[in-house]
Parts: C-alpha cells; sequence; structure tokens
C-alpha cells in the first residue's frame, strides 16, 4: 500500500530519512480495525520520529502519522485517538506507563489504511469534514486537555498563548474564545499576530513584548525561548500549562519568583479517548472549525514536512488521499 514513511533515525536531517513509497499491507489483530484514510495531519512529533526521538531504532522502518480520519469497512466515518496502552489499564490512559503513540510502536496513519484498537475509532461528526476532523487526535486533543482538564481558568478569565500559528496554539485561540476567556497571543512575525486575531484572539503582542497587565494563565508549547516571559506574565497564584518545548527543553525554572508569588507550572501529555469525544462534541455543537493552514496530497507529503521544519506554519498542515 502507499505510505508516507521514516526509513531510519537522521537526528541533523531529518528530511533524508522521509521516503513515500509503498509498504506492506497491515495484518488486523483481534480488537482491532482497519481504517481507510482520507485524510491525516503533519504534527511536530512526526518530525521527532524522523530524527529518531521516542521510537527505537528497531521500530523502522516506520509509517508516519498520528492523527486522521477515515473509514471503516462498514461505512462508518471515524476519527483517531493516537494514545494505544494497556487494555486492562484503569483511569487515564496518558498515565499509563506502557502507552504508546502510533508511530512510536504501531504503524501511522500516513498510508492507505492504518490499524488501530477498536476503541482508539471514534465516530466522526457530521459537522467535520475528513480533513477538519484529521486535526482532532493530537494537536487539538491536547489544547483541549491543557485549556480544560489542567488549566482550572474560568471564563472571563485572561490566558495567554505563547506562539500564534503552530497546531496547538490555533486550537488553544479558537477553543478559549469559544469558552469565554479573554485570549491574548504571542507571535514573531506580522502575519502570525494577524493569523491569531483571525481566529479570534482579542490581543497579540510581538514575542517577549510587556503586556498591559498581568494573565491567570500561560500555555507554553515553546520553552527556553519563551519562559522567562511566561513567568513574568502571570499574576500571583497563575498558572503555566506546558505540553511542549519546541525550542529546546531547558528553561530557566526562576524559582525565587515561582515560589514568592506561589506560581504553578503543570504539565499535560495528550489527552484521553473520553476527551476526545468530548472535543469532537464540543467542536460540532459550537460550531468550532479548525484552522487548516495547508492541504495537500500525500504524494507532496515532503513539501508540508519542510513547511514544518521551517516553521511556516498557519494552522494545520493535512495531507488528503
Amino acid at each position: 500500500m502507499f505510505a508516507v514513511y521514516a526509513t531510519a533515525p537522521s537526528p541533523d536531517d531529518p528530511l533524508a530519512a522521509l521516503e513515500i513509497g509503498d509498504r506492506p499491507e497491515p495484518e488486523v489483530p483481534d480488537g482491532w480495525v482497519a481504517v481507510s484514510v482520507k485524510a491525516a495531519s503533519l504534527n511536530m512529533h512526526d518530525l521527532w520520529t524522523l530524527r529518531g526521538v521516542g521510537i527505537k531504532a528497531e521500530r523502522f522502518p516506520m509509517i508516519l502519522g498520528c492523527d486522521g480520519a477515515g473509514v471503516l469497512a462498514d461505512g462508518t466515518e471515524v476519527v483517531l485517538h493516537s494514545v494505544i496502552g494497556d487494555p486492562a489499564w484503569a483511569g487515564d490512559e496518558t498515565l499509563d506507563p506502557t502507552r504508546t503513540l502510533l508511530t512510536e510502536k504501531h504503524q501511522g496513519s500516513f498510508a492507505d489504511t492504518v490499524i488501530v484498537p477498536a476503541r482508539n475509532a471514534l465516530p466522526k461528526p457530521e459537522g467535520l469534514s475528513f480533513a477538519e476532523a484529521a486535526c482532532m487526535g493530537t494537536a487539538w486533543l491536547t489544547a483541549y486537555r491543557m485549556l480544560f482538564v489542567k488549566s482550572g481558568l474560568r471564563p472571563g478569565q485572561t490566558m495567554l498563548v505563547q506562539g500564534a500559528s503552530g497546531g496547538v496554539s490555533t486550537a488553544l485561540i479558537e477553543l478559549g474564545k469559544a469558552a469565554g476567556l479573554r485570549v491574548w497571543v504571542t507571535g514573531r512575525t506580522e502575519e502570525k499576530r494577524a493569523l491569531a486575531t483571525e481566529l479570534g484572539a482579542h490581543a497579540v503582542f510581538e514575542s517577549g513584548a510587556r503586556l498591559p497587565e498581568k494573565v491567570d494563565g500561560v500555555f507554553e508549547t515553546v520553552g527556553k525561548a519563551t519562559w522567562s516571559h511566561s513567568m513574568r506574565a502571570l499574576k500571583p497564584g497563575g498558572i503555566i500549562v506546558v505540553s511542549g518545548s519546541t525550542s529546546g527543553p531547558d528553561p530557566s525554572a526562576d524559582l525565587q519568583r515561582l515560589f514568592f508569588l506561589q506560581l504553578r507550572v503543570v504539565g499535560s501529555t495528550m489527552g484521553t479517548r473520553d476527551e476526545l469525544a468530548d472535543l469532537l462534541r464540543f467542536c460540532d455543537t459550537a460550531g468550532i472549525k479548525p484552522r487548516i493552514g495547508a492541504e495537500m496530497p500525500f504524494k507532496q507529503a515532503r513539501d508540508g514536512f519542510q513547511q514544518m521544519l521551517d516553521g511556516e506554519t498557519a494552522g494545520k498542515i493535512v495531507f488528503t488521499g
């Protein structure tokens, strides 16, 4: 079958490991289902896989793609949940020490067919296209968990999103606006800040700019480049929710500010199947549509990877069959 896959870990030149071609048809174990993929979205996780981060060398070649939407053999339209854990695990599956994502142990969604446990194929809302639904499983689910499960923020409070154009950031802007929060956003360029305004941000600022007032919560996916600004932006008792560190994993902790102002720093990773189901319902009932910055055929996947590598995103990058 046709697939977009990584041939081997390539830490310094990730696109050198990217291949577009044929891979074997998957076998479907008991309790799993085959999904005919109609659309799949690109995540930073796919670039990390190409670099060999979070995946053992013996797992290559590995079909890329955590997210997707498609059709089951009986015609049911579904959205993929990419967190795969121990079926016997009870509770939050993101805390299961044996959990894994598609592309870490199991082949991913950038292919004609992907197999997942039956519980990982959720019904697609009629109000979302396949391309829109394909954005939900990683970036949008991460944003949903950060905002509604981890932050504790209430409608009317002020949230700051560090970074204006990535998949998680654009999702946070749309979800925060729909939930009645005041959404502030930083962006490196005028184009990225304009995108945030278009998505519903109430105010936008240059990266590192002094804000008019302190905020109740900051949403961090950038890390080292924005960390000190995030710490300075918070009200006493405020919270930073962190789900990534694209600019580096070693921010200065600023411990004196942390304890003196009683700030809180909370980590957040992906989300649960139930949270994805809630996110899909919320988007459907509220009429929320994910921002798709670029949509292209799977055969042009290298172009999409290059855009993400260069930081030239304006929403989600989606591949279609």
